[in-house]
């Protein structure tokens, strides 16, 4: 018969460590890849974004996933529950972590306006020459803060005065864009805290199981007297 705590608990470990996967595979390919010269505006807000993001801080929370599923392999193998506490531990360090990363990325929307605004600044104008088009606007806060970049969107002075400024659709994109990333760090925390639970659970059922056994013994030692 199947112990369903024991799957549970594997079920769940899987997921974990799917989860480091994911993390550090998006980590490395977007590191990799969010400097290079974009060739339209929604691809340069997207990875002039994510240069601020904490990609480091993701790869070392990565490695740390591994260690802590290495970590529940011999807890697997063995009824050794000092694995299992030791997994426990570095399941809850991990889900600290993660849970700093996603509110390190909610603390970015709160201030997105004024990120997007130092981003716009520091680039070259034909990188603000792509947003402006991707977004229909024009400079900045309006036209004429900064200064717009002369395109067919903004033609001229007057044209670009009766156009909206980038922050607006900039500061919208941004927002949405990074809800669902720490939406899903959120949601990575929910399965590190069903990790846990889960090994509560087989940590009290492998005790229970334990303490029958020791029952069993001393009922099979006297009933040899």
């Amino acid at each position: 018969m199947v112990n369903k705590v024991l799957a549970a608990f594997v079920v769940t470990d899987g997921l974990f460590v799917s989860m480091g996967a994911i993390m550090l595979g998006f980590s490395i390919i977007v590191q990799q890849t969010c400097f290079n010269t974009p060739t339209e505006g929604n691809e340069a807000a997207r990875d002039l974004l994510y240069q601020t993001f904490p990609f480091t801080a993701g790869i070392v929370n990565a490695v740390f996933i591994f260690a802590a599923f290495l970590a529940t392999i011999p807890a697997l193998a063995t009824n050794n529950r000092s694995w299992l506490k030791l997994a426990a531990f570095m399941v809850v360090a991990s889900a600290i972590f993660t849970l700093g990363i996603g509110v390190d990325l909610w603390v970015l929307t709160l201030r997105m306006k004024d990120e997007y605004f130092e981003i716009w600044t520091s680039q070259p104008q034909h990188v603000q020459d792509l947003m402006q088009t991707a977004f229909s606007c024009c400079g900045y806060f309006n036209s004429s803060s900064p200064a717009f970049v002369t395109d067919a969107t903004c033609p001229s002075p007057a044209a670009a005065s009766l156009v909206r400024g980038c922050s607006t659709p900039l500061n919208s994109f941004g927002n949405t864009f990074v809800d669902n990333i720490f939406t899903a760090m959120f949601g990575m925390v929910g399965i590190d805290v069903v990790l846990v639970m889960a090994t509560a659970c087989l940590l009290k059922d492998r005790k229970e199981r334990e303490r029958f056994r020791h029952i069993d013994e001393k009922s099979g030692v006297r009933g040899t007297f």
